[in-house]
């Protein structure tokens, strides 16, 4: 490990300002789709860039496959959001949003985009407000299409050592849709994170 884990009155901190957050997250895809969403509480963690996969995979039960879309945000605190859907997603999605018939490969991936891109801008929005900071981010892009989690999360996909690793699942009540959020904070942005949580608890 490369870098300094969080303290565990930062780590609590964080983990309670990522709850607000995806909590908003929630209920912007709750209204997206018109179903009862349900989120895991956020874990928290820092990792190195090559025990990214099987830290996903152990502490959020991730999908072995998935799809991802990835997004970047910056400026103050640079990093991505990668949201990785399970095989069956796009169906679950476009079986709420009332689409009939079958979906091509860009309609399934139009789909993907539009639901991560109003689960990020939620996130970081919520985010934002709290640490008094904006956020700006980039449109979404398709990352990795049906690839197993070790490949889609490997390091070569990567351009960061060690980050600061935010991870929800999302999932719909008497559905089989799940979707899980990772929000990556290298280890440039740390610094400005560590004072910023620092500052919060000092005024508590």
């Amino acid at each position: 490990m490369t870098v300094e884990p969080l303290t565990e009155d930062q780590s609590d901190a964080l983990q309670e300002l990522a709850n607000i957050a995806m909590g908003r997250a929630g209920k912007s895809l709750s209204t997206l789709l018109d179903s009862f969403v349900i989120l895991s509480v956020p874990r928290v963690t820092v990792v190195d860039v090559g025990d990214v996969a099987d830290t996903v995979a152990r502490m959020a039960n991730a999908p072995e496959i998935g799809t991802a879309v990835r997004q970047a945000f910056f400026p103050t605190v640079r990093g991505e959001a990668i949201t990785i859907f399970g095989p069956e997603g796009c169906r679950e999605i476009a079986d709420l949003m009332g689409h009939e018939g079958e979906l091509g490969d860009s309609q399934e991936q139009e789909l993907l985009l539009d639901t991560a891109n109003i689960l990020v801008g939620a996130v970081l929005n919520g985010l934002g407000e709290q640490m008094e900071t904006e956020f700006k981010y980039t449109p979404p892009s398709i990352l990795a299409v049906r690839t197993p989690l070790q490949q889609l999360l490997n390091a070569e996909n990567l351009d960061w050592t060690c980050a600061l690793l935010i991870e929800v699942n999302f999932s719909l009540d008497e559905r089989g849709f799940t979707c899980h959020m990772l929000t990556l904070m290298p280890e440039n942005s740390l610094d400005y994170i560590r004072r910023t949580l620092d500052e919060m608890l000092e005024d508590l």
